[in-house]
């Protein structure tokens, strides 16, 4: 699957995956820490003395996070829908800010419940939560700003069509875009994510000591870097060509215009270039995200790079002419 139907494939995996991990998190967390918790558990605290005010029964605490999340998840996807329906754009960001932030929100709001609660016979016992709540808010805020970010980095747009051959009239300015993205690397790097947030959850709320931060480094590594080259943008203007990887567009490789020799397309399988993700062969570098065509370049110094993106034909095209351009 490629282009936007791609992207917006991947898309839908990340938040697919995102929205039930963390609904098993807040499920999950208080069952599993049950008998080392009280009947009821504390779930309000008075803002001025600091001290619990309010309590749920364990059965409560678990669903009523959960059944939130749910409506929010539900309320977001609807509102996505709509604008995917009626083709109105700008909401990409927006979508990935609420769950996100949201989703944080409320996993750190329920592990601060439980580790205030724990190893406490009443509610009323309970710790204070101040400090974990505010360090959730940070984090929310954080994911939130970095969704935002992220989504500027896409284009609305891919362009289609094009040719072997191009006019580009003298003087003028061009830019040619074109993105692909795996939805399989995306879904990969969702679970590996929603694990390392799991054990970072199981720590802050004292179900796991230092293990904790053993079993989440090597699966957030895993998800960062895997969502990393899950998605690729190919950019030709005046200046060269600039790949760029990951929601973020980092990091990216240039050429410019002067070093690209002549570019080309061609059709490469992973079986060709030896598998999924960035890879050397005896082709040169590929950038192996789907199979299909690929935009080719062939540098002055004898090396060939590859990236499979759509609408290859044309950027190939505009690299040609803008070498011609500078030869003539």
């Amino acid at each position: 699957m490629t282009g936007r139907a791609g992207r917006r494939s991947a898309a839908a995996w990340g938040v697919t995956g995102w929205v039930l991990g963390i609904l098993a998190l807040l499920v999950a967390l208080p069952l599993v820490a049950g008998g080392r918790l009280p009947d009821r558990l504390a779930t309000h605290w008075d803002a001025g003395s600091g001290k619990p005010d309010s309590s749920m029964p364990l059965w409560a605490a678990s669903l009523f996070p959960a059944l939130i999340w749910g409506v929010a998840a539900a309320l977001v996807a609807l509102v996505w829908w709509r604008a995917r329906v009626t083709s109105s754009g700008g909401v990409g960001g927006w979508v990935g800010a609420t769950l996100g932030s949201g989703g944080v929100m409320l996993v750190g709001g329920q592990a601060s419940i439980v580790r205030a609660n724990l190893d406490h016979a009443d509610w009323r016992e309970a710790d204070s939560v101040t400090v974990s709540v505010v360090v959730t808010l940070v984090a929310a805020v954080g994911v939130g700003a970095a969704a935002l970010l992220a989504s500027r980095r896409t284009p609305a747009a891919v362009p289609t069509g094009g040719g072997p051959t191009m006019e580009i009239p003298a003087g003028e300015r061009f830019v040619w875009l074109s993105r692909t993205s795996n939805p399989w690397l995306h879904a990969t790097a969702a679970v590996t994510g929603v694990v390392a947030v799991a054990a970072v959850v199981a720590g802050l709320g004292g179900l796991m000591g230092a293990e904790a931060a053993l079993l989440a480094g090597p699966f957030a590594l895993a998800s960062v870097l895997v969502l990393g080259f899950a998605s690729v943008q190919a950019r030709v203007s005046e200046r060269g060509l600039e790949v760029a990887f990951g929601p973020l567009g980092w990091p990216a490789r240039r050429w410019a215009a002067d070093d690209i020799a002549s570019a080309r397309v061609e059709t490469r399988t992973p079986s060709q270039v030896g598998g999924w993700g960035y890879r050397l062969s005896g082709l040169g570098t590929t950038v192996m995200l789907r199979s299909g065509e690929c935009l080719v370049t062939h540098t002055h110094n004898g090396k060939n790079f590859a990236v499979s993106v759509d609408d290859a034909e044309r950027g190939a095209a505009l690299l040609n002419s803008l070498n011609a351009q500078r030869s003539s």
